[in-house]
């Protein structure tokens, strides 16, 4: 019986440099372009589900199914695979798709013309000839994969989603993209936001104890990924706890480095353990702006120390600091405290810790140049009074949107410039005298609380500023004169009913004096 493919001869690399001949069993096959490589396989991968596997050139079963759209009547195949790995993907493609696909193949003598079922525009939507058609592209298929699994095509790799899923593939699609795009990206914005998939394809090609296998055309060269992110000076990881795409892969459970990162200064980590991240490389040498959300991060040592699996502040070492990071957002975790290891990152000007389970402020005399701290939908209800001591240098405090019913904690934070204590629990306007003498206040947020309901409310909060109610900003908002006057006449006739002399500070001097010369 006469194949239907042609006799084409495909080169095998030697597999010494990779693997022992008794060894291959262990081993999963690479292709590189018309050669064959072996690379060995970690322990667990065999039996790891949800998880890219090193190479996905084995598809046992390769099933198609048809799906019809009634709304312009094409009619679409829904090709599922799986791998010897667990991995399953589904995807659709047309019958034009496979005719498309098919005549790339044999323009490049990779099979013969005529094993694709044929097309057929009369009665090409009767069920008999559907099913038949159905059967008929997915034998074609899986002859064709199985044939050409060694040596793949970049067409059959396309068609297949390999190029989406399959390291190999996929890392020439990215070398592609930044070897044609790379400089406009960069010149829009050195920011890049890369899915978890495409950081694990990296970090398994590094991984490779050997350069690979020369790669004919040069564009889809690994080298220009290295390049592309040696250039980045912001870096986006973006989780989710959806499965990619159409597969059953979960990236977050994917573990990555980022080594190849040398240049960043803003990290983004998004929907992503950061535990997960097995190598940090000099990222804690150069990243200034750090922020990890949604990640149900529960202590700081989870991700000053995220490489170690024993993660204890007294086993940290010059290694773990993280020397340049000056604002540092953990919001949306589930941190209880702030513990001890918030003194691997000394240089924190910026505390960013909204919405987590924090109901006290610890450890921040651990950062001396802390300047603003922002704690909002915590579970703070009360303060300590000696607050002074452990923020003394602070400009701005956010704790709006936790249960707070006083401000006598903030009394002695002279250096104070900004507070938001919006929506807490707050019901006396008494408490605004803890804070009304802080010669540097200017903005306050107290909207939301029980006390701004109450008859006059602006006017009231600004008369113990006395002299200086002009330069605060109440909600957002600048009093404006009639409020100011209305103030001058409560403080008057406050005086009054105290039967005070009116008393003058420095700040009541006036506006212009003068000195009589010596003559």
């Amino acid at each position: 019986m006469e194949s239907t493919f042609p006799n084409r001869q495909m080169s095998v690399t030697s597999s010494e440099n990779f693997c022992r001949k008794e060894q291959r069993s262990q081993c999963l096959i690479r292709s590189r372009g018309g050669s064959t490589e072996y690379v060995s396989l970690r322990e667990g991968y065999r039996n790891t589900m949800n998880v890219l596997s090193l190479k996905l050139h084995y598809v046992p079963n390769l099933i198609v199914s048809i799906v019809l759209y009634l709304s312009n009547l094409v009619i679409v195949y829904e090709i599922d695979w799986a791998s010897q790995y667990k991995l399953l993907c589904k995807f659709r493609r047309a019958y034009n798709d496979f005719a498309e696909l098919h005549d790339k193949l044999v323009s490049e003598n990779y099979v013969k013309k005529d094993i694709l079922p044929p097309k057929k525009l009369i009665g090409n939507k009767c069920e008999a000839f559907v099913e038949k058609r159905r059967l008929s592209l997915e034998i074609y298929l899986n002859e064709v994969y199985n044939y050409l699994k060694k040596a793949m095509p970049r067409e059959l790799a396309v068609f297949l989603h390999m190029h989406i899923y399959d390291i190999f593939f996929l890392l020439q699609s990215m070398a592609l993209e930044f070897f044609t795009e790379g400089n406009n990206l960069l010149q829009k914005s050195k920011t890049y936001k890369f899915n978890l998939i495409q950081l694990y394809a990296i970090s398994e090609r590094l991984k490779q104890p050997c350069p690979p296998i020369e790669v004919v055309d040069r564009k889809y060269d690994f080298s220009h990924v290295l390049d592309f992110n040696s250039h980045l000076t912001g870096l986006i990881i973006e989780g989710s706890s959806e499965p990619y795409r159409t597969s059953n892969i979960y990236s977050s459970a994917l573990s990555i480095e980022l080594s190849s990162f040398k240049n960043i200064e803003e990290l983004t980590i998004n929907q992503y353990p950061v535990d997960k991240i097995y190598n940090m490389g000099n990222l804690r040498d150069t990243v200034k702006y750090l922020k990890v959300n949604n990640t149900k991060l529960r202590n700081i040592v989870e991700l000053a120390m995220c490489e170690e699996v024993h993660k204890n502040i007294e086993n940290a070492s010059d290694s773990h600091v993280w020397f340049k990071v000056t604002h540092l957002d953990l919001s949306d975790n589930r941190i209880e405290m702030i513990d001890e290891a918030i003194k691997l990152l000394p240089q924190i000007e910026c505390l960013t810790l909204n919405n987590n389970l924090l109901s006290e402020i610890s450890n921040v005399t651990l950062l001396p140049r802390l300047s603003q701290l922002y704690l909002a939908s915590n579970n703070f209800s009360t303060l300590p009074d000696d607050l002074h001591t452990k923020l003394g240098y602070i400009m701005y405090i956010d704790l709006s949107q936790n249960k707070l019913t006083s401000l006598s904690s903030f009394s002695k934070l002279y250096s104070l410039e900004g507070l938001d204590v919006s929506c807490n629990r707050i019901e006396k306007i008494e408490e605004v005298k803890n804070i009304g003498h802080l010669p540097c206040l200017e903005n306050l947020r107290l909207t939301g609380n029980p006390v701004s309901t109450i008859v006059d409310y602006r006017v009231k909060v600004l008369e113990p500023f006395g002299k200086r109610a002009a330069d605060i900003c109440l909600d957002n908002e600048k009093p404006n004169q009639k409020e100011l006057d209305t103030v001058s006449v409560h403080q008057a006739l406050r005086i009054a009913r105290e039967g005070k002399s009116p008393t003058f500070t420095a700040s009541d001097a006036p506006l212009f004096s003068a000195e009589i010369p010596n003559i």
